[in-house]
């Protein structure tokens, strides 16, 4: 695999103000020698005329977070990455690769999850190139590189992960937002290093059921929230019928026997657990009739 190496090249503005000197001193001898009739002199003057011109041509600029790849018929030489107007070989071919930091948000996936229920995905990924050589010469295209690889990593970690949580304490792309991403960034950033790119984020950044099992899946996830509710109310409500309990034992109010005690356990129960406010019923009688 091709590594980067670094080759900037001269600096550019002592090498172009060296060929301005040295076309104008040409240009001149050929006036000179036009006048004077001195044949040679202009063959030479235009020989360092055209040879100024060609070598003025080895003049480039480098932009910041820009590199220049340079070639040599088709040979590696270098990166020029030193910000400014370099100079180097006329004969080197001279390719912009932008290092600047991209970002895209791949399609919306429709893959199954690890229950193998369908469901919707897309994600954002931020990248840059590191290795100009690596990004030039080890794929043919770094951009779609990037952005065939990202996705399907993002399939392959869909189908590793449940939509939601089956177990307590279970990784799951919908509330474990941060750890998916960060398993999303290695995998991606592992299919992407032969490329000479680093991947700076990757999260989540659409995530639904298919649309087939949407309705199902949404009164699934409102039974499941009604039963734990229901389960905490329940557990709460049995606290305060013991607390009610002990507290009319221990103060002595009334003394019930287990079959009124148990239909007091009754009525509180009904009351504490009912979606609806209860109806009261005065008794006029005694406690027993």
């Amino acid at each position: 695999m091709i590594r980067e190496r670094t080759h900037n090249g001269s600096p550019g503005f002592p090498m172009f103000f060296l060929f301005l000197a040295i076309f104008l001193a040409a240009v001149a001898g050929m006036v000179f020698s036009i006048r004077a009739g001195a044949i040679p002199l202009l063959f030479v003057s235009l020989f360092v005329l055209l040879a100024a011109v060609f070598c003025a041509a080895g003049l480039f600029l480098v932009n910041p977070n820009e590199g220049k790849v340079l070639q040599l018929f088709g040979e590696y030489v270098g990166t020029a990455r030193e910000p400014g107007l370099r100079w180097a070989n006329p004969l080197y071919m001279k390719r912009k690769v932008s290092m600047r930091t991209r970002n895209f948000e791949t399609a919306k996936l429709k893959v199954n999850d690890h229950s193998g229920n369908p469901i919707e995905i897309a994600s954002v990924v931020v990248w840059r190139i590191v290795d100009t050589a690596e990004a030039l010469f080890n794929v043919d295209d770094a951009v779609n590189f990037v952005h065939v690889q990202s996705e399907a990593a993002l399939r392959n970690l869909a189908s590793h992960y449940a939509y939601v949580p089956e177990h307590e304490g279970e990784l799951a792309l919908s509330s474990h937002t941060s750890e998916v991403s960060g398993k999303l960034r290695g995998e991606i950033q592992e299919r992407l290093a032969q490329a000479g790119v680093e991947v700076l984020e990757a999260r989540i950044s659409h995530l639904a059921y298919a649309p087939e099992i949407a309705a199902a899946m949404l009164q699934r996830q409102q039974a499941s929230a009604v039963v734990a509710a229901r389960s905490k109310i329940v557990e709460g409500a049995v606290g305060m019928v013991e607390h009610a309990l002990e507290m009319l034992s221990e103060k002595q109010v009334v003394v019930l026997d287990d079959e009124r005690r148990a239909a007091m356990v009754s009525n509180l129960l009904v009351v504490l657990c009912g979606d609806r406010h209860a109806q009261p019923v005065v008794n006029a009688g005694s406690l027993y009739h």
